[in-house]
């Protein structure tokens, strides 16, 4: 089952958020509701990435994903309202118009900062975080001017999707080694148009998102975390040992994993891995025994 429900985000912005699965049951009617969790995509995500992760955290949590705000069916905010204070509210208000908190808040790169500033923002709405494959340090002008670059080299729009996977997958020029598993990401973020497949979300639009962290860093931010927080890593992936581990001390509860054979895309890299780095620290934030 996929089931859609709106919530209503910072500005009045309708935001799109996602249950995969049957949420659990509570057998006698006095049993405590099933712990929440929050899953957020990374830039140029959407909430369906994450549909495998959910189902399987369906058996023991109630898991939503949520299409922030540019992105999948949620709306696209007008000129300027792609800042992190944006960004941040929108899931504070979802949060407690799905009356998920306290929640444990899963985040992938943009997701994963979004979450940690949320958790510092409002430690009352957040019992766990899990950080996935999103660095702290500043990335500077000339990451910024790489992606500006990048987005011009998309041979958009695209003929089938078919041309989508083998792009990203294979033709370009970011991929060392041909990632099926990367085509089949950017597969799911394209819709059909009149002249072929184009990305749901606006270029332009990501474009300004990221320039509100990118020159800047987030240490502060995630010393203010108190709840527990695991830093998750994918071996090949843009978050490097040292700095990962270096988040995990800054951190007052922080814990380390990495994921072999993954880069970037950890949870559609290598699934079944992705859950083993994941579930023990699951299980530990619904016993009190991760501290």
């Amino acid at each position: 089952m996929v089931r859609r429900i709106d919530v209503t985000g910072a500005g009045g912005l309708r935001l799109a958020a996602w249950e995969f699965a049957d949420p659990p049951k509570s057998d006698p009617p006095r049993t405590p509701p099933a712990p929440g969790v929050l899953l957020l995509h990374g830039l140029m995500g959407r909430a369906s990435h994450w549909a495998s992760t959910a189902r399987w955290l369906s058996e023991r949590h109630r898991a939503v994903a949520l299409d922030q705000r540019g992105h999948g069916q949620s709306d696209k905010a007008p000129e300027g309202q792609y800042t992190r204070e944006a960004y941040v509210e929108d899931v504070e208000a979802a949060l407690e118009q799905l009356g998920l908190a306290p929640t444990v808040l899963i985040g992938h790169a943009m997701g994963a900062l979004t979450g940690w500033q949320l958790a510092a923002k409002r430690p009352d709405l957040v019992r766990g975080l899990i950080i996935c494959d999103m660095r702290a340090s500043a990335l500077g002008a000339a990451s910024q001017r790489e992606w500006e670059d990048w987005f011009k080299a998309w041979p958009t729009p695209f003929a089938t999707l078919a041309d989508v996977r083998k792009w990203f997958g294979e033709d370009d020029p970011w991929v060392e080694r041909p990632n099926p598993s990367r085509g089949e990401f950017y597969a799911e973020v394209m819709h059909e148009s009149a002249d072929g497949w184009r990305p749901v979300f606006e270029p332009e639009q990501m474009l300004k998102s990221r320039q509100t962290w990118v020159y800047d860093a987030h240490w502060e931010e995630l010393a203010q975390v108190r709840c527990p927080a695991l830093v998750v890593r994918g071996l090949d992936g843009e978050l490097g040992r040292a700095e990962a581990q270096e988040m995990v001390r800054v951190l007052p509860h922080g814990q380390y994993a990495e994921v072999a054979d993954a880069g970037h895309l950890v949870h559609y890299d290598q699934p079944e891995a992705w859950r083993a780095a994941i579930e023990p620290f699951l299980d530990g934030v619904l016993t009190g025994q991760d501290r």
